[in-house]
């Protein structure tokens, strides 16, 4: 992994994203895309309609020439915002000890822009929400479930406020998407020398099968390095992986986004999507 490609619009949930940003980096080692995308409904001042029959034709022109004006205007304040947001976060990325980033700046809409830089990236890093975040409190931003609905790259989800990464934690399920994450724990420098935790949620009659899962993924992570630490619980998978987290301490949740006995939404697996709504750690999804 040799590229983070890093979303930021300003937000407080963005800010945050620069500590992780650098922590990743300087783990991996990695350089960082620092990417913002101006959005194209913000400068877009003139109407399409014509008014010319409802206010005469001298208004109108009146009206129009005052509305390039607002648009001309609109677009350099947003060219500005978007410098003080891109050099805002270089400083700060190097700051905490990040040395190769590069800034870029689009206009358009976010989930079309990224995939230009998709490709290029091997992690991309988000916030939960964006600027609207104080209004919609309990839900996740429309940017978020889209780009993880489409991106085939591991997505790192971070909350409002940073914690230092020591411990983490697996919501283990056996699919195929787990089986990727076991491997890159396995092959990647990421997580060396920190504590891992393998979770299970299953029934009663499903739990000796769950365990011999389990010991089968201990058996893939145990020769880079880690000592697992495992455990099946029952009841139901939102709330047993919360509980988890909080009783244990974990900093960093890896999930899939879709499980086993998944039933397809329309954005993320419900599960996946639940823990990013409510927890208050960085959540890392894989495809």
């Amino acid at each position: 992994m040799k590229k983070i490609l890093l979303c930021t619009d300003g937000s407080p949930f963005a800010e945050n994203i620069y500590p992780y940003g650098a922590w990743f980096a300087s783990r991996l080692p990695a350089a960082i895309d620092v990417l913002f995308v101006t959005d194209i409904r913000s400068q877009q001042a003139i109407a399409s309609s014509n008014l010319s029959g409802s206010i005469g034709i001298d208004a109108s022109e009146v009206l129009l020439s005052q509305l390039v004006e607002l648009e001309h205007q609109r677009a350099k304040l947003n060219h500005q915002r978007a410098k003080l947001v891109l050099q805002t976060a270089e400083a700060r990325l190097k700051e905490l000890g990040a040395n190769q980033v590069q800034l870029l700046h689009e206009t358009g809409f976010l989930v079309d822009c990224f995939h230009e830089f998709e490709d290029q990236a091997d992690l991309i890093m988000l916030g939960k929400r964006g600027e609207t975040a104080q209004f919609a409190t309990g839900h996740l931003g429309a940017n978020v479930e889209r780009i993880l609905r489409s991106s085939h790259k591991p997505c790192l989800v971070t909350p409002q406020a940073f914690q230092p990464i020591e411990r983490l934690l697996l919501a283990y399920d056996g699919s195929q998407t787990c089986q990727k994450i076991l491997e890159f724990l396995a092959q990647s420098t990421l997580f060396q020398g920190l504590e891992l935790h393998l979770l299970t949620i299953a029934k009663p009659a499903d739990r000796d099968a769950a365990i011999a899962q389990l010991k089968e993924a201990e058996d893939v992570v145990r020769p880079a390095g880690f000592t697992p630490i495992s455990q099946v619980l029952q009841g139901d998978p939102e709330m047993a992986i919360a509980n988890y987290v909080t009783d244990h301490h974990i900093n960093l949740l890896l999930m899939g986004a879709y499980g086993h006995s998944r039933i397809r939404h329309l954005v993320i697996g419900s599960t996946t999507s639940q823990i990013l709504r409510s927890t208050l750690i960085p959540v890392l999804v894989f495809r």
